[in-house]
């Protein structure tokens, strides 16, 4: 089942088990069945240190990681963990069997204090790059604390549950059998949820930085990395680690690597800055900035902490289009991640607004999946590349429609159709349809800094050459930038740039 690469580097990870593991297994005779069973017996047979038992589970086919002679793990799989869940499975098999997680000491114990029973459910799909983060920090949680249990739901294999539960985003989390939370989250912030929080005292009690990155995509990790091989004191602050990356599927364009996934390079990036000494504090988000005797930055959690130099990079985020509906059935048909997405509407109707490339590339991925695809553009023809646009006129189930001004995203409970406006003849049409996907550019993430720095019209920060700011000690870098291009690859070159221009003040005041 699993292709000769994968299984070697497998071979490799099962010579890391701590102690003996037993896979419980739960399967019928359906075709999923079949997989799993081909699947857990494959890895068996490449271990003399895994057996298999029977299991007993509420859905079929699932089955279970557990330490030999040791009480359940509560780490289950229903479906196959297959696709981006691989590493999940990995993972899981090398923490259950005893191999400490590369997780803070201080998390670790958070963890442990939280009371339960706390039972989680995530739903998946397999394409979906943003899934992994939270099955690996749930099943993570039950091995540490034996109140958890957490249970990945592939999606395509449960499709009437999935339907039954209006689940129309993934990745989604139910606690104890009620919607919990939605869309990628990291360990911490899921630990924020349970109302488990960062002793903010000890954010407080920091000692002074000479460079400190707001923001932690390929911009803020660059960044980071220039300024802590100057032997200075560097810290990080990160809402997620990665930042928007973590949303991109394929990466062709960054040059040394034919080839890459979002996720992929950002475990890379993260490596890289954890080389160096380099104070990381993720899931935190920024609040304010000012100048007293030093930088001071508020996070939203109360906490301030201090620097002689700041970075901003903290990137950009999907543009809404701010219409009736769309916040409303946010995760009830309005999605805005085709891969993650796109295998939920399977066999329905959707839509894409925007016509450039992102917009485009969408509906070619979704028009495999999906019945129909209908993409709306606000302009009179499409802005995607043309090699993209000779693409999407080949599919035979994609209906483009330019001029169009999308006026509501309507529906009950959940997505219904949407309605959108012929900028020629002012009459108004309506698409039934169960999805809507809105691909229509960036927004930079900077309105925190307003009267603080200048900024574009757009709200891009105003830097200079070497990656200053209109505020002496304040430097910027990435998408949240007036950089003329949007890309990973310039992103680290400007964060490369505005840490040599931080460097270069500490030295001068």
């Amino acid at each position: 089942m699993l292709e000769q690469e994968i299984k070697s580097q497998l071979n490799e990870y099962l010579k890391l088990l701590e102690n003996d593991l037993v896979l419980k297994v739960q399967i019928g005779s359906d075709k999923v069945s079949q997989e799993v069973d081909e699947l857990v017996n494959e890895i068996a047979s490449m271990s003399d240190r895994i057996t298999i038992e029977p299991g007993d589970f509420p859905r079929t086919p699932s089955f279970s990681i557990n330490q030999k002679g040791s009480e359940d793990s509560g780490v289950v799989f229903a479906g196959v963990p297959l696709g981006h869940e691989f590493t999940s499975l990995v993972l899981a098999l090398l923490q259950v069997s005893g191999r400490p997680p590369k997780t803070d000491e201080k998390v670790i114990e958070q963890i442990k204090q939280l009371e339960g029973p706390l039972h989680f459910e995530t739903y998946v799909s397999l394409s979906c790059q943003n899934c992994p983060d939270v099955v690996q920090a749930l099943n993570l949680m039950s091995v540490v604390n034996p109140a958890i249990t957490h249970t990945m739901v592939e999606g395509s294999a449960f499709k009437e549950e999935v339907e039954s539960k209006d689940v129309m985003a993934v990745p989604a989390v139910f606690l104890n059998g009620e919607s919990f939370i939605n869309g990628r989250q990291t360990l911490e912030s899921i630990l924020e949820t349970l109302g488990s929080t960062v002793d903010i005292s000890e954010l407080n009690d920091k000692e002074a930085f000479d460079v400190l990155v707001v923001g932690g995509g390929p911009a803020g990790a660059s960044a980071a990395i220039y300024a802590a091989r100057k032997g200075i004191r560097t810290g990080i602050v990160a809402e997620r680690f990665g930042g928007q990356v973590q949303d991109t599927m394929g990466i062709e364009n960054f040059i040394t690597t034919k080839y890459t996934e979002g996720p992929k390079l950002v475990a890379n990036l993260e490596e890289h800055v954890r080389d160096y000494d380099v104070d990381i504090m993720n899931s935190m988000r920024a609040k304010s900035l000012a100048k007293k005797d030093l930088f001071e930055l508020e996070l939203e959690n109360g906490a301030t902490l201090k620097s002689k130099t700041v970075i901003v990079s903290t990137g950009a985020r999907w543009r809404n289009i701010g219409v009736p509906g769309e916040a409303e059935f946010k995760n009830k048909g309005v999605a805005y991640c085709p891969h993650c997405d796109g295998p939920i509407f399977e066999g329905k109707d959707v839509a894409v607004v925007g016509g450039g490339n992102s917009g485009i590339e969408a509906a070619i991925d979704l028009a495999g999946i999906v019945k129909h695809v209908t993409v709306l553009e606000f302009l009179p023809e499409l802005k995607a590349d043309k090699v993209l646009q000779e693409r999407l006129f080949s599919l035979p189930n994609v209906t483009v429609i330019t001029n169009a001004r999308t006026s509501e995203i309507y529906g009950s409970d959940k997505v219904e159709g949407i309605r959108y406006v012929d900028r020629e003849t002012e009459e108004e049409h309506t698409v039934e349809l169960a999805g809507v996907f809105i691909q229509i550019g960036l927004v930079p993430n900077t309105e925190w800094l307003e009267g603080t720095v200048d900024r574009s019209k757009f709200g891009e920060i105003l830097v200079d050459k070497r990656g200053a700011t209109s505020v002496p000690g304040i430097f910027a870098a990435g998408d949240c930038t007036d950089s003329a291009y949007k890309q990973i690859i310039i992103s680290m070159g400007s964060g490369a740039t505005a840490s040599l221009g931080a460097f270069d003040h500490l030295i001068r005041n």
